[in-house]
């Protein structure tokens, strides 16, 4: 008997800051657009299935789109009522996930405005293809 076997590949192609701040998320945010210029929304929550037979975890998320680039900016809590989206990066608060091409100036700019916010503690860039749990991070 023949088997055939279905590869998949994770699409990791994306910019992932790591961001410790003892915030509620919608206050983060704010302080995001109003010191930074940035317009993130709270849209839909990011949804992740653990198991088949129980219901999806949520974890609140927001976006942001920058029309020249084709930039997209997310911000996705790492906890919820539910439990935690990347549990081997428990001490993370949220992730800022930047989807198309960033460059490096621009990168630096916002890692260096991140971290002078008084309330956060650190903002870091991750390599998200080093994460165990890298998969919960596909939006």
């Amino acid at each position: 008997m023949n088997r055939t076997y279905l590869k998949l590949t994770l699409d990791l192609d994306f910019i992932l800051i790591a961001i410790t701040a003892p915030l509620k998320d919608y206050v983060l945010c704010h302080k995001i657009n109003t010191r930074l210029n940035l317009h993130f929304e709270k849209i839909e929550d990011h949804e992740i299935f653990f198991n088949i037979d129980e219901p999806a975890w949520s974890f609140s998320k927001y976006y942001f789109f920058v029309e020249q680039g084709d930039v997209e900016y997310y911000l996705i809590s790492n906890r919820s009522s539910d439990g935690i989206l990347i549990p081997e990066m428990a001490n993370v608060d949220f992730f800022i996930i930047i989807k198309e091409f960033i460059d490096k100036e621009d990168l630096d700019y916002l890692l260096t405005s991140l971290n002078k916010l008084p309330d956060i503690q650190v903002a870091a860039k991750i390599d998200p293809t080093k994460l165990k749990s890298k998969e919960n991070l596909v939006i």
